[in-house]
Order: C-alpha cells, then structure tokens, then sequence
C-alpha cells in the first residue's frame, strides 16, 4: 500500500479514536480503556454509546408519547403495558453485547483496509458521494427486504430466530424498546447486508458510523406505532401491519421492495382490503 494508502488508513483509525475518546473517557477511568486490544475498545464503545442510546431514546419517546401526549398520537387502549416494555428491554438488554460485535468487525475491516471505505469525502468528491451513498443504501435495502422474509419463510428460521421478536404481534404489545428486541443471530443475520454493501460500494467512513448508531433510533420508531405517512417511507404504521399479519411489509428504510416484489400493504388502505 502507498503512502497516501496509509495516510487514508490512519485518518480512520484518528476518527474511531476520537470516538473511543469521547465515550470510553467519560466513564473509564484514567484512560485504562487505552490499554484494551483496539477491537475491544470499539466493542466496548459501541456497547456503552448503543445501550445509552437505546434506553435514553426509548425513555424519552415513551415520555413524551404514552404521558405527555397519552391519546393524542397512540389511542390509550394501545399503549402497552409496562411489564410488556419491561420485558423488551431484557431481551434488549441481552442481545446488545452481541449486536455490537458487527459494527465493531466493520469498523476493524475499515482500518485495516480490507473494505472499500473511504475516510475523507475530498477523495471522491460530493457528486460521487451521494452516487455511492445511494447505491449502498439500495444494496442495504434489497439485502434486508430478503433475509427478513427469507427469516419469515423458512419455518427453522422463523422458529428458532425470528419468532423471538414476533410475540410483539398487536399494537399494545409494540413500543420502541420492542425495536432491539431480537434474537442475537436475526438481528446480526439483518444487519449483514451493511457489511456486504462496504466490499461493494466505496463508502465513507463517517456516514457508515452514523448509519449505524441512526438503525437504534429507526427501529425503535417504526415499532412505535404512529403512521407518520411521509411516502415512501416506510414508517411505523408499516411496520405494525407486519407485525399482524407477518406476511407483509418487510422492507427497512423504504416501502420499493415490497412494492417491487408484491408484499406491501399500505395503512391507509388495512380496512379496505381482504387480508
């Protein structure tokens, strides 16, 4: 590799110690955190910033939603009991420690040069950027649309992974905290198509972190139940049909895959339609 190879590779190694710095040095002592193995301070990085992020979030949306807005936005009859949240959460609560091995693996690929990431958007420049950042997401889109319905179609995986997350099947039993409520191997098996997307595609590296840490709060909104019909989106009110009827609606960040390929049902028209 040149030089301006390794330049690229300590710029990504700067920035994730910057990371590390600004949530490993508010609550490890001393920097001791800096004599870990370097995975295993992304690990626990990544653990500690998630799990704040995850219950600070989901605290917060509760908050406001079920006690300051209670019937305004979610009828008061499905608002979901505490036990229920409760219940998310420690299942939440368990998987996290494995959910944060992916991105800490994507991110020691990244330094070490074996993706096709990029550290600075200089080296692309903007045009080129929003090219690749469009077609990593429609990789990530098309990936999670079909390992989620293949974790639907296949009885063994359905059973034995995804079901775990599918007791959540009415409207007063989904919250935000229901959002990480996984078995370890689904969540990671529906996050794969990130780390499929970084041998394709040049990405940068910035947005990649960012897009990680933004899947804790996109999940934990479109468990929440609220349609915000901002097309083509696929919201809450989508994801809640999925949750119903388990046949519909598998897509991540937009309704085109179902649409696509003929597993979309939208809210507005759930009454009007035969199952």
């Amino acid at each position: 590799m040149g030089t301006s190879g390794a330049e690229h590779l300590r710029q990504i190694v700067d920035e994730t110690d910057w990371y590390n710095g600004i949530v490993l040095d508010a609550v490890v002592p001393g920097g001791a955190w800096k004599r870990l193995p370097r995975p295993l301070q992304s690990w626990l990085r990544n653990y500690i910033g998630g799990t704040a992020l995850y219950l600070v979030y989901g605290f917060l949306w509760c908050f406001y939603i079920y006690y300051l807005k209670r019937n305004v936005y979610v009828p008061k009859d499905s608002i979901p009991s505490n036990r229920a949240m409760y219940q998310q959460i420690i299942v939440a609560m368990k998987d996290l420690p494995w959910f944060c091995v992916l991105p800490t693996l994507l991110e020691y690929m990244a330094e070490n040069g074996w993706t096709r990431c990029f550290a600075s958007v200089g080296e692309v420049g903007w045009p080129a950027y929003f090219v690749y950042l469009t077609i990593y997401l429609v990789i990530v889109e098309f990936g999670i649309y079909w390992m989620h319905r293949k974790l639907h179609e296949l009885k063994p995986l359905y059973k034995y992974l995804h079901a775990t997350h599918h007791i959540y099947n009415k409207q007063n039993m989904l919250s935000p905290f229901a959002g990480l409520a996984f078995h370890p191997l689904d969540g990671i098996l529906q996050a794969m198509p990130h780390v499929i997307a970084l041998f394709l595609v040049p990405t940068h590296f910035t947005t990649l972190i960012l897009l990680v840490f933004c899947e804790v709060v996109w999940t934990a909104n479109v468990h929440g139940c609220i349609h915000g019909k901002i097309w083509p989106v696929m919201g809450a009110g989508y994801h809640t049909i999925h949750h119903t009827t388990y046949r519909h609606n598998y897509g991540h960040y937009t309704i085109w895959m179902d649409w696509m390929f003929g597993t979309l049902r939208d809210p507005e028209q759930e009454f009007k339609k035969p199952d």
